[in-house]
C-alpha cells in the first residue's frame, strides 16, 4: 500500500465528500479542527478588500491520514490569498499567479528538504517533484526540520508531509525509489526547473545530461560558503555539465570507479581551493574520525534562500546567468563594522561663516533684497546684475527645471526679487524706473535705475516685513480667516496686478488635498522629477548648501526624517510605479493642506513670462502680507503648476500625463480660473510657530559692474 503524503481535500457541498466527511466524524481517533472562521475574518482583512466571489468560496476539510485529523480550511482561492498574501509586494499578487505555472523538481531530501519548503512557503511554484531513496536518519535531524516521528519514513515522503501540512492545495509527487536510470526521465519530464542535492555524483552528472536535453535550467545550493549554482541550459543547452568541472570525463565510467577514483573529480567539482578551511580539513577526516563531510542547518537555510531568489528569477524571466556564487556569512561577520550614525538628523544650525547680507551702498542692499525672493525649491534660478546706478535681475537658464516649464517659475522668482527691490529702493530713497525685457540675454529680465529721493511710503512700509518674510514648513493649525484678513489679501493681490482666490471652506480645501496629494504622488513616482526634488534636498555637511532646501526647515519629527531615507530612494519609487501603488507619498502633503487655513491662489491674466513675472510680484506682497497677519506660509507648487498643453503635460510625465491633466482641470474648476487666466503660485496659509531655519541664499549670483565679476563678499551662505 502506498504511503499516504498529500492532504484529501473535502467540499462538503459535494455528496460524495460530505459522505466521507461522516465517515471521519465516526471515528473516534480522527480529530477535527475548526479554525475556519478566524480565517476568513482574516480574509475579509486583506487590502484591497476581497471579492464577494472570493469571500463566499465556502469552507472546505483537509484530511490528513499520518495525522489522523481533519482541518477545517479556507477555498483555494481564498486560501492562496491569505497565506501568501505577506509575500506583497517582495512578490506581487501578478508575479504569484506566474510562479504559480511552474513546475520544479528537487532530487535529494536532506539539503533538498528545506528547499522544497521554502518553495512551497513562498508560492514559488504550482506543482513539485521531489525524489529521493533514502530514510530518515536521527542523523538527519541536525539539519532535517523533521521530528523523531518521522524516523525511519522516506525522505521525500516527509518533506511532502510537511508541504501538505503546509498548504494542501500543493500537488506533490513523490518518487521514493530516488533518481536512477527507470526513473530519470520521469523525474525530468515536464519540469521547469530541477533543483539538485544528491550526494552521488553519477547522480549529479545523469540529472544534468537529462536536463540538459530538454532545455530544463538546474539550479544547486552547498552548504560550505553558501555556494549557488546555476546552470541555464534553457539558455545555452551546448553548455558542458557542472560548468566542464569534471574535464573531459566520460561519465558512464563513474559507477565502475573506487571512491578514491573520483576524489580528484570531487574537488574538482567542490572547488577545493575555496572550500572553508574546517570542511577542507574535515574532508581528509571522512573514514577516519569523520563518517562523512559536515553540513549545519543555517548552511542549509541560506542556501534555500538562494535558492528561492533564484527560481524567482527564472520564474519571472529575471535576469540571471549561468555560474556560481558563494553566500558567505562566516565571511560578512568578520565585516561587521558600527551603523553609520550619520548626524543627518540633528537639529542644531549651522554656524554662518559668510556674513548674512551685503551692507555697503544702497544697490548692494537692493541686491540683498532681490536674494531674499522665494524661488521653486530655493534653486534661486536668477543672475543680479550691479552698475553704478541700477540692478538688473534675470532669469538663468542654467538654474530651470523640467516643472519650470518655459522658465515660468523663474518668472516668478523674477517677479518676486523685483518687487523685493522696489521695496528696498523705497526704504533707502533710490526708487526710480523699472524696465522688463523678454528680448535679452536672457528669457526675462528686469532693470530699476536708481533715482535720487525716490521713494514709495507703501512700500517703504514693508521693507522689514520683506526681510522677515520666511517658508515656513510646520503643518500648523487652521485658524479661519477674517474678514478683514481676507479683504487686505484680496487686494494686495490687485494691487500688484493679480487676482487672489482664496479656498476658505473646509470642503474646498479638502478637495484641494486630494488633488495636490495625488500630484505629489506622480511628481516621486516620476524619475526625472524625483530626482529633482532630491536634488533639491541639503543636509548638514552637503556641499553648495546655499541653495536648495534644508532637511531640517522640512518640520520633519525623527520619524518622518528616517522614512525620508527610503523616499529618496529612485529604486523604491520604480517599484512604487511598476505596482501602481504609493498612495501615501501624498500623505505628507494631504496633511499639510488639510492643517491650513486657507489656501491663496495667485492668478494673473496671460500667459507670458511677463504675466507671470507680475504675478511673481503679487505673490511676495501677499506672502508678506499673510505673514504680518499671523499666518505662516508655504508654497506649493503642483507638477502641473505651469504646463499649459497636453505636450507640456507629456513633457512632465508620459506616464502620468492624463492623470496631470485631470487633476489640473480638477484645480482649475475648483477655484473657478477663467480661460486666459494663469496660476502663478498656490500659498498655503495655517497658524504655526517661526520657521526652524531660514532659507540660505547664493551671493555667487551677484555681479558687479560692467566687467560682471561676482561681488567680492560672494563666498557663500548669508
Amino acid at each position: 500500500m502506498q504511503t499516504a503524503y498529500s492532504a484529501q481535500v473535502l467540499d462538503p457541498t459535494r455528496p460524495g465528500d460530505n459522505a466521507i466527511l461522516d465517515q471521519l466524524r465516526a471515528d473516534p481517533d480522527i480529530d477535527f479542527l475548526d479554525d475556519h472562521d478566524a480565517q476568513l475574518e482574516s480574509l475579509r482583512a486583506l487590502r484591497p478588500a476581497p471579492t464577494d466571489e472570493l469571500l463566499g468560496e465556502g469552507r472546505r476539510w483537509a484530511y490528513y491520514p499520518w495525522r489522523r485529523a481533519v482541518v477545517a480550511v479556507l477555498g483555494p482561492r481564498g486560501f492562496q490569498a491569505l497565506r501568501l498574501d505577506r509575500n506583497r509586494n517582495n512578490i506581487t499578487a501578478a508575479e504569484q499567479t506566474k510562479l504559480s505555472r511552474l513546475t520544479i523538481g528537487v532530487a535529494g531530501l536532506s539539503v533538498g528538504h528545506v528547499i522544497a519548503h521554502t518553495l512551497a512557503a513562498q508560492g514559488l511554484c504550482g506543482k513539485l517533484r521531489l525524489a529521493d531513496f533514502d530514510h530518515l536518519e536521527l542523523s538527519n535531524l541536525n539539519r532535517v526540520p523533521a521530528t523523531v516521528f518521522d524516523l525511519g519514513v522516506n525522505k521525500a515522503v516527509v518533506a511532502a508531509r510537511r508541504i501538505a501540512e503546509l498548504d494542501p492545495y500543493l500537488p506533490v509527487e513523490v518518487l521514493d525509489a530516488g533518481l536512477n536510470a527507470e526513473t530519470l526521465d520521469d523525474f525530468v519530464k515536464g519540469l521547469d526547473i530541477a533543483i539538485e542535492e544528491c550526494d552521488s555524483l553519477e547522480v549529479k552528472a545523469r540529472l544534468r545530461v537529462a536536463a540538459r536535453d530538454l532545455q530544463i535550467p538546474v539550479l544547486m545550493a552547498t552548504s560550505d560558503r553558501g555556494i549557488i549554482d546555476v546552470e541555464r541550459f534553457d539558455r545555452d543547452p551546448g553548455r558542458p555539465i557542472l560548468h566542464g568541472l569534471l574535464g573531459q570525463l566520460d561519465i558512464d565510467l563513474l559507477p565502475g570507479m573506487t571512491s578514491r577514483e573520483k576524489i580528484p573529480h570531487v574537488l574538482r567539482h567542490l572547488e577545493a581551493e575555496r572550500l572553508s578551511p574546517s570542511t577542507a580539513a574535515s574532508l581528509i577526516e571522512i573514514d577516519r574520525t569523520l563518517s562523512t563531510w559536515p553540513q549545519l542547518a543555517s548552511d542549509v537555510i541560506i542556501g534555500a534562500a538562494a535558492i528561492a531568489e533564484a527560481v524567482r528569477r527564472i520564474g519571472l524571466g529575471e535576469e540571471l546567468r549561468s555560474g556560481r556564487s558563494r553566500i558567505d556569512v562566516n565571511w560578512a561577520l568578520g565585516q561587521i563594522h558600527e551603523p553609520d550614525m550619520a548626524h543627518r538628523y540633528e537639529t542644531t544650525l549651522d554656524e554662518p561663516n559668510t556674513p548674512q547680507a551685503l551692507n555697503g551702498d544702497p544697490l548692494e542692499r537692493l541686491a540683498t533684497a532681490a536674494m531674499r525672493a522665494p524661488s521653486g525649491g530655493n534653486t534661486q534660478p536668477w543672475q543680479i546684475q550691479i552698475t553704478e546706478d541700477s540692478i538688473t535681475v534675470g532669469i538663468d537658464p542654467q538654474h530651470t527645471s523640467t516643472m519650470d516649464i518655459e522658465f515660468r517659475g523663474s518668472a516668478v522668482a523674477i517677479g518676486a526679487a523685483l518687487l523685493n527691490i522696489k521695496i528696498a529702493a523705497a526704504e533707502h530713497h533710490v526708487l526710480g524706473p523699472v524696465t522688463i525685457t523678454d528680448a535679452g540675454s536672457a528669457p526675462l529680465q528686469a532693470t530699476m535705475r536708481t533715482a535720487t529721493g525716490g521713494t514709495d511710503s507703501t512700500l517703504a512700509r514693508l521693507y522689514k516685513p520683506m526681510l522677515d518674510r520666511e517658508s515656513n514648513r510646520h503643518h500648523g493649525t487652521p485658524k479661519p480667516l477674517d474678514d478683514a484678513t481676507i479683504t487686505r489679501l484680496t487686494d494686495t493681490a490687485e494691487q500688484h496686478g493679480a487676482r487672489l482666490r482664496l479656498l476658505t471652506q473646509r470642503d474646498d480645501i479638502a478637495q484641494a488635498a486630494t488633488i495636490l496629494a495625488a500630484a505629489d504622488r506622480v511628481r516621486f513616482l516620476t524619475p526625472h522629477l524625483h530626482r529633482e526634488m532630491i536634488s533639491e534636498l541639503r543636509w548638514p555637511g552637503d556641499p553648495d548648501p546655499d541653495t536648495g532646501i534644508d532637511v531640517r526647515s522640512l518640520e520633519f519629527d525623527p520619524g518622518e526624517m528616517a522614512v525620508l531615507d527610503v523616499l529618496r530612494r529612485p529604486d523604491v519609487m520604480a517599484h512604487l510605479a511598476e505596482w501602481g501603488a504609493g498612495s501615501a507619498l501624498g500623505d505628507d502633503m494631504r496633511d499639510r493642506v488639510l492643517a491650513s487655513s486657507a489656501l491663496a491662489v495667485v492668478t494673473v491674466a496671460g500667459n507670458d513670462l511677463r504675466a507671470y513675472a507680475t504675478g511673481g510680484s503679487a505673490v511676495e506682497a501677499v506672502w508678506i502680507a499673510a505673514q504680518q497677519q499671523g499666518f505662516g506660509v508655504q508654497p506649493v507648487s503642483p507638477v502641473f503648476l505651469y504646463a499649459h498643453t497636453t505636450a507640456e503635460l507629456e513633457e512632465l510625465s508620459t506616464t502620468f500625463a492624463a492623470e496631470l491633466g485631470e487633476l489640473q482641470s480638477e484645480f482649475n474648476d475648483l477655484t473657478k480660473l477663467q480661460p486666459g487666466e494663469s496660476i502663478a503660485l498656490i500659498l498655503r496659509l495655517a497658524v504655526a510657530p517661526p520657521a526652524s531655519l531660514p532659507s540660505r541664499r547664493n551671493i555667487t549670483r551677484i555681479q558687479t559692474s560692467a566687467t560682471a565679476k561676482p561681488h567680492p563678499l560672494s563666498r557663500g551662505p548669508w
